[in-house]
């Protein structure tokens, strides 16, 4: 069983009520849970920094299924009072400098009515004590410049721009195939 955590939620005009809430990891034999994942990631990709559109039915379906299968995948899901609304998306890679495994977190999102309530923290603290217990040597993450809320999350907990030597690192991509998708959009 997932320990239970306390959440001291702060409602505008109301003061705070304390909430427990739960982080585990994700388990895709679950329905409930590949629901859950689904729903979180779609929530992001509706709003405005996720793009701005929700993911196709296309997508949605083979969500689940495409995460199970994949053989880095490792997804911790946030609960309050029994319902989804955070989700870290990561996936193990290598070090070749180091040696040693590393771990990706590909998303990490929080539904809109929770978002600075301390599920982010509480989901990057997950995946840092995963990745220490595997013996990874660091964790990676993209973000948008844009995105201020969660470049400051991301700052607090000790992220920044990796640099070899003086020159910042870049994270560039390359779409594949003559219909490739970004937020339910051809590019």
């Amino acid at each position: 069983m997932p320990p239970r955590l306390k959440l001291d939620v702060r409602r505008s005009g109301r003061g705070s009520i304390s909430m427990d809430f739960t982080i585990r990891q994700a388990d895709f034999t679950n329905p409930e849970d590949c629901a859950g994942v689904v729903d979180v990631l779609n929530s992001y990709a509706s709003d405005q920094i996720g793009g701005g559109q929700p993911l196709t039915r296309e997508v949605r379906e083979r969500l689940p299924r495409g995460l199970r299968e994949h053989p880095t995948t490792l997804v911790f899901l946030a609960f309050v009072e029994g319902r989804p609304v955070g989700v870290a998306v990561c996936f193990f890679g290598f070090s070749t400098f180091q040696a040693r495994p590393l771990l990706n977190i590909h998303d990490l999102a929080v539904v809109p009515d929770w978002r600075g309530q301390g599920i982010g923290r509480a989901l990057l603290e997950a995946v840092e004590a995963e990745a220490i217990q595997r013996g990874c040597c660091k964790i990676t993450l993209e973000v948008q410049d844009a995105n201020r809320q969660a470049r400051g999350l991301y700052e607090h907990y000790g992220f920044a721009d990796f640099v070899i030597g003086n020159s910042p690192t870049r994270f560039l991509c390359k779409l594949l195939g003559s219909r490739a998708f970004y937020a339910g959009e051809v590019l």
